[in-house]
């Protein structure tokens, strides 16, 4: 019995050795295989359009939810009772599925993504704005895995809702209001094509653009964009842009597969240059130590000193040490981007605080009430 326990084991283990072989050689295709949708976007069934006078058509906004997650935050802060500014959000890729190309609003999975991502990357600003996060028709997870005509036009629906939704949220601001604007992934896509479309709109009224997890700005986007990356933590009408890698991760690979991410005019980011990185810790391009970090955001918690972080010669944030225990989404090759914002939840909202606070400097004619301090 013992001897055919002990060659029990050992095929389960030839098999996860196999297995991690296979993933390393091929992960790439197979991920395509797996998460690409099956059928042509012509045939992919499409919902309405949402109706964004409808707050059901909001993960958060002012007036809307009882339970808004966007609201919530770790033990020892609180979100302003009365915040001085507005938030744009537009939230990452939470629609998994093959089945279609774009996701339907009423999908539990997915909507229940969206709730962890407002709790865990948009509540940071809750001590200074009033949080705006759409529901929007976004691109399945397998259109970043198969560029073509299908995965634009995935992308284009997607884009098509988050203009409509900004026009309401605009509509609905005082036109002395302050604005910040964030996303994460292809939420921060849509944001910055967003913004490229209409550079005019929002001119002298942005605190800041918090754009992570999308490989952005060179300097052809800033061009393009008419804004900068941020180069100090009190400087306001600028563009936060990172990406977050373990330093002794499989970095080579990233920036095989970075490099053929088209930029805001399309073209791949391996032709235009390097992209952009601003350190969360720091709000320029300082690196800093662990000892910097005032709070990771493990679960429910906030844990100092946790990560340090440097942005590379190429453009990605590494962090040193990587947690290995922060949760179960870190990607191969040591990459953090599902973690983007969690990892530096607390100095990315005294950024945020920061930058408002330096905004308000600069036009001394307004009333910025950021809430209590915390």
């Amino acid at each position: 019995m013992a001897r055919r326990f002990l060659w029990i084991v050992a095929a389960i283990t030839v098999l996860i050795l196999l297995g991690l072989v296979v993933w390393r050689l091929a992960g790439d295709r197979m991920l395509r295989t797996m998460l690409t949708p099956s059928v042509d976007f012509a045939e992919s069934v499409q919902t309405a359009p949402p109706d964004y006078t409808d707050s059901h058509n909001w993960v958060s906004r002012p007036g809307g939810r009882a339970d808004d997650p966007a609201l919530w935050t770790p033990e020892g802060y609180t979100a302003a009772p009365k915040p001085a500014a507005a938030l744009f959000f537009v939230s990452p890729t939470a629609f998994i599925d093959r089945s279609r190309w774009n996701a339907p609003l009423d999908d539990k999975i997915t909507n229940d993504r969206l709730d962890a991502f407002a709790r865990t990357q948009a509540s940071l600003f809750n001590g200074v704005a009033e949080i705006w996060i759409p529901r929007y028709r976004q691109a399945t997870f397998g259109a970043f895995l198969q560029p073509g005509a299908e995965a634009d036009a995935a992308l284009d629906l997607a884009f098509g809702d988050v203009a409509r939704a900004f026009d309401l949220f605009l509509a609905a601001q005082p036109i002395d209001r302050p604005l910040i604007l964030a996303g994460h992934s292809q939420g921060s896509r849509h944001l910055l094509h967003l913004l490229a479309q209409r550079p005019d709109v929002l001119a002298d009224r942005v605190v800041a653009i918090y754009a992570g997890g999308w490989p952005v700005m060179t300097p052809q986007d800033e061009k393009r964009l008419g804004l900068s990356l941020c180069k100090a933590p009190d400087e306001s009408g600028c563009v936060l842009n990172w990406q977050t890698y373990a330093a002794n991760g499989e970095l080579d690979k990233a920036m095989a597969s970075l490099s053929a991410a088209p930029d805001l005019s399309g073209q791949p980011l391996g032709r235009t240059g390097t992209m952009g990185c601003v350190n969360p810790l720091t709000g320029g391009p300082e690196p800093a130590a662990a000892d910097a970090n005032r709070g990771s955001l493990f679960g429910d918690r906030l844990e100092p000193h946790r990560v340090g972080a440097r942005c590379n010669d190429q453009g990605l944030l590494l962090i040193d040490p990587a947690p290995a225990d922060i949760g179960p989404y870190v990607m191969p090759g040591g990459n953090y981007h599902v973690y983007d914002y969690a990892l530096f939840w607390a100095n990315l909202r005294a950024d945020a605080e920061a930058r408002l606070s330096a905004f308000g400097a600069q036009r001394p004619a307004a009333t910025l009430e950021a809430g209590e301090p915390n």
